[in-house]
């Protein structure tokens, strides 16, 4: 069952300046950068309350994010939502007529589990479900 908003990831240019934006401009605390290397991506953390703000940056430009980038030029890129079953999630969105961009879940951030809805099922948004360890 999805439990909740995980984050909203938003793409940028420049990871550092991102951070200090966010961190010294609008108070937000750093929780820390990882390196997702399946997704060829940085990401920093920056919790407020229940939820996130992700801010993404490609790693060495390649990958689905520098893609994002170099069409738009940052802004914002998926909402992520939160799973406590991924595949059965998954099986019942099908069900529904969604359509998964793959069927498989990924590594991503903090050893989660992420499926990826095609946009084409959500009126034009990028939807991640990520299952975390528990």
């Amino acid at each position: 069952m999805i439990t909740g908003l995980h984050h909203i990831a938003i793409a940028v240019p420049n990871l550092q300046a991102a951070i200090s934006r966010f961190c010294t401009d609008l108070g937000c605390t750093f929780k820390d950068v990882e390196d997702v290397i399946s997704a060829a991506t940085q990401t920093a953390f920056l919790p407020i309350t229940e939820t996130q703000i992700e801010l993404i940056h490609p790693l060495n430009q390649q990958g689905p994010v520098q893609k994002f980038l170099d069409k738009k030029g940052g802004g914002l890129h998926h909402l992520c939502f939160q799973s406590d079953d991924l595949l059965a999630d998954r099986d019942r969105l099908i069900a529904k007529g969604y359509v998964f961009i793959q069927l498989e879940p990924q590594v991503g951030a903090h050893n989660s589990r992420v499926l990826w809805i095609h946009p084409k099922s959500t009126e034009g948004i990028l939807i991640e479900l990520a299952e975390y360890p528990h």
